[in-house]
């Protein structure tokens, strides 16, 4: 992760006692760290300050007196290098129109600090990707037929009633499970919905489908091996259980996904692409 500065907060809330909690959680958050630039009492305040400031971060509750905080996030909503925003609340209906104003998550009051420690790592990234971007723009050619520099690409899944946006730059692999699929980082596991064929299509080759239940980052994989299936019977795939069959090392969290007869042409050649 690229190195800068800690992150810079505005607290939005018009309750007093609710942004003294929220000081002190992100005050005491370690890492990344993070200090409150200001504190605004209603979305007005907040849109006067921005004015003349600038922050990394909104911690913006939804419901103030006046313009609240879907409105104000509609303000902000496509203003270049805009800070991020994460609301806060203690009404959870709002949680999708708050993901369409493309919200960086969604935290329900209490706030818990692990959840806002999470929130924080997500605008930590952004910040990485906004300075790895500069940096390519910066090497690219300019001018009118230059191309801008595009927002990094993220997953959105709903879980346990919350609803997260996962850098896809982070996910390791996805895998289906049963009725579900498992999107896995390297901290973190998640479950969602989907279907691995349609994910196939939409990422396109930044990933491979190393069996009919996996779906690997190229980048992730580090090691194809011969391995003894563990899986049971024959899987449908072309491969038999019980016989030697053919296995990838996931980075970072040093696990092992099968790879199908057919897909380990495929795999070589993507790890022969990474050296």
């Amino acid at each position: 992760m690229l190195t800068h500065p800690p992150l810079r907060v505005l607290i939005v809330d018009d309750e007093p006692l609710a942004r003294l909690r929220l000081r002190g959680l992100v005050e005491a958050n370690e890492e990344p760290r993070a200090e409150v630039a200001a504190e605004a009492g209603s979305g007005e305040q907040a849109l006067a300050w921005l004015k003349d400031h600038a922050c990394d971060l909104i911690l913006l509750d939804v419901q103030m007196p006046g313009l609240d905080g879907l409105g104000l996030a509609q303000a902000l909503r496509g203003r270049p290098f805009a800070p991020a925003i994460v609301f806060v609340t203690a009404h959870a209906q709002h949680a999708l129109q708050a993901f369409e104003l493309e919200a960086l998550d969604y935290l329900t009051k209490p706030v818990r600090r692990e959840r806002l420690q999470a929130s924080l790592a997500r605008a930590a990234q952004r910040l990485d990707e906004r300075a790895a971007a500069k940096a390519r723009e910066a090497g690219a050619p300019h001018g009118p037929g230059a191309a801008p520099a595009a927002e990094a690409p993220v997953i959105n899944i709903t879980e346990r009633g919350r609803l997260l946006r996962v850098p896809l730059a982070e996910v390791l692999y996805f895998k289906a499970e049963l009725k579900y699929l498992t999107l896995r980082t390297a901290t973190q596991s998640h479950v969602m919905d989907g279907s691995l064929s349609e994910l196939e299509q939409r990422l396109g080759d930044r990933f491979l489908r190393v069996h009919r239940n996996a779906l690997v980052a190229k980048a992730a994989v580090r090691e194809l091996e011969r391995h003894v299936p563990t899986d049971g019977p024959a899987d449908g795939d072309g491969d038999n259980g019980g016989e030697l069959g053919w296995a990838v090392r996931i980075a970072h969290v040093n696990e092992w996904l099968a790879v199908s007869r057919r897909q380990v042409a495929a795999v070589r050649e993507a790890l022969a692409g990474q050296r």
